[in-house]
Formats: C-alpha cells, sequence, structure tokens
C-alpha cells in the first residue's frame, strides 16, 4: 500500500510540475524555490546509499521495532495519545508499542511540501520533492568574540546578531537559532532566544523552544508579529525542533513540543541525534533502523494529535568518536549517514532536514 501510494504521489508530481509552481504564485512573484538533488535532471548532486530494496528493508526493519520492542514515553498526555490511537500502552514501564498500520497511517497523512515563509515574503522557503536548501548550524554556547578574538559564552546580543549575519546571506535560506543567550534566566531563556532572532531576521526561523509551556508563549510572540495566531498559521514564520533521546526515547518535553506544534498549526522537525557505536548500533543499517524508529514514533504522535500536521524528518545522526565519546560532526561519517537519511525520507515522501558532512 506504501508503494503504490508512493508511485501514484510520484507520478502526480512529474505529470503536473506547472500545476504545482503556479498555485504558489502571489502578486505576479513566485515563492523561492531551490535547485532539486536526486533527480534525473541535468543538474544537481545525488549519492544513493541505498537501493529501494534496501530502503523498504530497513523500512520493515522498523516497523518491527515499533511493533515489538516499543519506545519510552515520558509523557503522560502523550501516552493516552497514542493508547487512544490504536497502539498498546504499558504505563508502568512507559513503553509503547505501535502496530504497522499507525505508522504508515501516519507517514501517509503528514504533508510532503511545506511553504516556510518569511516576515519578508520574497523570503519564503518551499519544501517539497528533493529541492535542496541551507540554514546555519544552530545551538552553539561559545563564541569567539569578533572584537576582542576571546573565547566567551555566547549572550542575547549574539542570538540577535546571529540572526541579522543569516539574513543578509543569500546562500542562507532558513534561519535556524545559532547560538543561546547565557545572560539572561535560565528558566525563560528561549522566551529571550526568540525575542532576540524574531526581532532581526525576515527569513523563516526554527528553534528548539524548550517544553510545550513555552512554545505556547512563543507561538503567542510570533502571532503578535504575523498579525494574530489564525495569520501564523497561514504564513508560519517559526518552526520548532525537538529530538528524541536515543536509543528509542521521547521524553516528556519532545512529546510536548511535538504535540502543541501539532496543535498550533506550526511544523515541527524530529531530529534524531543517535550516535553509531555510543546510543546506537555501529552499523549504518543498525543506526538507521533506531533513528527512523525514533522519528517516526515522534511523527505518529504528531499526526494522533492532529491529522495532516506539517512535520519534518530530521536528522543530525552521526558516528561517535572513539578518542573522545564525542558525536563526530562535519565528518564523512555523519555525510554518509545523512544522505541515507535524505533518501529515506524521500522514500517517505516527507521533507527533511540532515546535517552536512
Amino acid at each position: 500500500m506504501l508503494n503504490e501510494f508512493r508511485h501514484n504521489y510520484a507520478l502526480t508530481k512529474q505529470i503536473l510540475p506547472h500545476i504545482f509552481f503556479h498555485s504558489t504564485k502571489k502578486g505576479g512573484e513566485a515563492l523561492k524555490r531551490n535547485l532539486h538533488a536526486g533527480k534525473r535532471l541535468s543538474g544537481g548532486l545525488r549519492l544513493q546509499v541505498f537501493t529501494d530494496d534496501e530502503l523498504n528493508e530497513i523500512h520493515l526493519a522498523t516497523l518491527e521495532v515499533l511493533e515489538k520492542t516499543g519506545l519510552f514515553i515520558g509523557d503522560d498526555e502523550a501516552l493516552d495519545v497514542f493508547g487512544g490511537g490504536g497502539a498498546v500502552v504499558d504505563r508502568e514501564k512507559r513503553i509503547v508499542k505501535i502496530p504497522p498500520y499507525l505508522v504508515e497511517d501516519a507517514i501517509r497523512s503528514a504533508p510532503s511540501k511545506l511553504v516556510l515563509a518569511g516576515r519578508n515574503p520574497a523570503n519564503d522557503y518551499i519544501m517539497e520533492s528533493n529541492r535542496v536548501g541551507f540554514t546555519n548550524f544552530g545551538e552553539g554556547v561559545f563564541i569567539v568574540d569578533p572584537y576582542t578574538g576571546e573565547l566567551r559564552e555566547t549572550t542575547k546580543a549574539d542570538v540577535a546578531d546571529s540572526a541579522k549575519i543569516c539574513d543578509y546571506l543569500s546562500e542562507v535560506d532558513v534561519y535556524e537559532r545559532a547560538v543561546g543567550a547565557g545572560d539572561v534566566p535560565q528558566q525563560s531563556v528561549q522566551l529571550h532566544n526568540a525575542e532576540a532572532w524574531l526581532s532581526n531576521t525576515t527569513k523563516h526561523g526554527f528553534m528548539g523552544p524548550g517544553d510545550g509551556y513555552l512554545l505556547k508563549k512563543i507561538v503567542k510572540m510570533a502571532g503578535a508579529i504575523a498579525g494574530g495566531e489564525d495569520k501564523l498559521r497561514e504564513r508560519p514564520i517559526i518552526s520548532f525542533i525537538t529530538c528524541p533521546v536515543s536509543p528509542l526515547q521521547l521524553i516528556r518535553e519532545s512529546c510536548e513540543i511535538i504535540m502543541e506544534s501539532a496543535r498550533a498549526g506550526l511544523a515541527v522537525n524530529v531530529l534524531s541525534m543517535a550516535m553509531a557505536g555510543g546510543s546506537s548500533p555501529a552499523t549504518l543499517a543498525g543506526t538507521l533502523v533506531d533513528h527512523n524508529a525514533e522519528v517516526l514514533g515522534g511523527i505518529v504522535l504528531n499526526q494522533l494529535t492532529r491529522k495532516g500536521s506539517p512535520v519534518i524528518y530530521g536528522s543530525s545522526t552521526t558516528a561517535m568518536d572513539l578518542r573522545w565519546a564525542a558525536a563526530s560532526v562535519g565528518s564523512p561519517e555523519c555525510a554518509l549517514i545523512n544522505a541515507a537519511v535524505a533518501q529515506l525520507s524521500t522514500y517517505y515522501l516527507l521533507p527533511s532536514w540532515v546535517a552536512g558532512g
């Protein structure tokens, strides 16, 4: 069923490209569309790590993990949502086992195309069908001061400055909160972070909101900019990020963010950060099964909360550096894993966000 759906949907996109193009024109100007990768076109780059048959094997293995092993769920309301949707819930152990039909239904109901609005409509960005865009790296806690050369903790002013820089750079399509404010009360740090970057970029922005309570406050802030929360849903200038804890855990904060994003009608990037050889199997295929189970579990929770909610298949999964027991970000292994993740998201017809090598 899933393969048939993928085939028919892909044919529709190939046959009706002009409908997709003209449907997103506004005021005579087309929304921004970046280049494709992985399509049979005259340009672009493709790294095919797995065949379609191998992707199907990873999918089937993931369904087995979700049905037989399950996920640890750290939030009581999320347990209720899973149970109400048809999953098997063990409340004492907080383990949820998700039947395959729920997983595949969630994959089908999640939209394959997202319009990420900027405060300036010229910066609207479309995520669809293999188009490749770029964002800055995120979540830095130290910075080399550009004036003194001193290595210091980041501040709220640095959050604002990073947004200004990314707003200027045409190569950066959307902004991810680059650094965090270390000079404000940490209980409300994400509210300070949101105020700093929302005020200093005209591009769409992503951030981790901390938890569901803070997410709702940030939605009110973004709604004030957009002209109301109803207008924010029409032109979403913000999306959220949350990371499962490997292996196979959706902690309370992640569950809250996934559910509240769905209720707000805003996209959430469910981004696994598994480390091969550390928090996930050493093999590429094994790590991808763990990664896939975490992300698809988050997508199921998102779609059970509000069917059709925008969601992004995310990854910062990489290998563990055995010398330092740290993530090998920016490495060949990271590039290889995330090329495979991009293949998986294409297999599912879901927009993806992956770390570069």
